[in-house]
């Protein structure tokens, strides 16, 4: 790349949060975001930190979860405990996460049969449609890498 070319704004054309990681020591980053919030990212296994391929299964949980919680609060309560569990095993060789799971673990027995139905159907549907992290990794998101070097 020359100097004369123009280096491609990541945040072009975007309505997102600024988002970036600095280094904070060997294979070690600190996220931030615009509002404030940080995460620490570094080896899978390392104490206090996430792995990047957690962090990307954290947002898929995460991603369902928002999506999700409008109907079942609004079933079950403001209050309603709810977990989601999630992992995908990671094909070394391919250096790839080839496919994910997610469990939504929530107590349905204080409703009836069928408003348990329906309420399975409107989270289906509602993650299924609606969850940007996970219509993001079914359809495949292209990625680019500009490397911009200082001096």
């Amino acid at each position: 790349m020359t100097t004369s070319e123009a280096i491609p704004d990541p945040m072009a054309n975007s309505h997102d949060a600024r988002l970036w990681v600095e280094r904070i020591g060997h294979r070690r980053y600190t996220g931030y975001n615009d509002r404030g919030a940080r995460v620490e990212i570094g080896n899978t296994g390392d104490e206090g930190v996430f792995g990047p391929v957690e962090l990307m299964k954290i947002a898929l949980a995460g991603c369902a979860g928002l999506t999700a919680d409008n109907p079942l609060s609004r079933r079950l309560g403001d209050d309603v405990p709810v977990t989601i569990e999630v992992g995908g095993p990671t094909d070394g060789p391919q250096d790839r996460v080839p496919a994910f799971a997610e469990r939504l673990v929530v107590d349905l027995t204080s409703l009836p049969d069928d408003e348990r139905e329906r309420l399975l159907v409107v989270l289906d549907r509602a993650i299924t449609e609606h969850c940007t992290v996970s219509r993001t990794l079914q359809a495949g998101a292209t990625v680019t890498l500009t490397v911009a070097g200082e001096g």
